[in-house]
């Protein structure tokens, strides 16, 4: 896979097609939620994150992507609802580093949480 669609993959809420490109220095940072370390951490993460998606339905919609030769950053919303009602909807934004072998290096993801009108 090229980085951007590693990128969109996993911004996508693709994330096992992205745990080939996890090294254990790999970091996943969102500020004032988490901070993960390794592979194997953000995988156990992943899971439960995907877990979450099957319970929901989901609608991700990527508004801009931005490329340079070691950075990727995405923004974008999702939408979740349960029997036809939204349950959540988040406005965020991925950075992500990667290293000349297409590994990622870092994640920084900035979330914002529309609140229940």
């Amino acid at each position: 896979m090229t980085k951007r669609e590693i990128a969109e993959a996993f911004s996508g809420g693709k994330f096992e097609d992205c745990f080939d490109y996890l090294t254990p220095q790999t970091i996943w940072n969102t500020p004032g939620e988490q901070y993960l370390t390794g592979k194997g951490e953000i995988e156990v993460f992943c899971k439960k994150i995907s877990a979450y998606f099957e319970s929901v339905a989901t609608d991700f919609t990527q508004l801009n992507l931005i490329e340079s030769d070691s950075c990727i950053a995405i923004n974008g919303t999702a939408e979740f609802k349960r029997d036809g009602k939204r349950v959540a909807f988040v406005s965020s934004c991925d950075v992500y580093e990667f290293d000349r072998h297409n590994m990622i290096v870092s994640i920084h993801s900035y979330c914002i949480t529309e609140k229940p009108q």
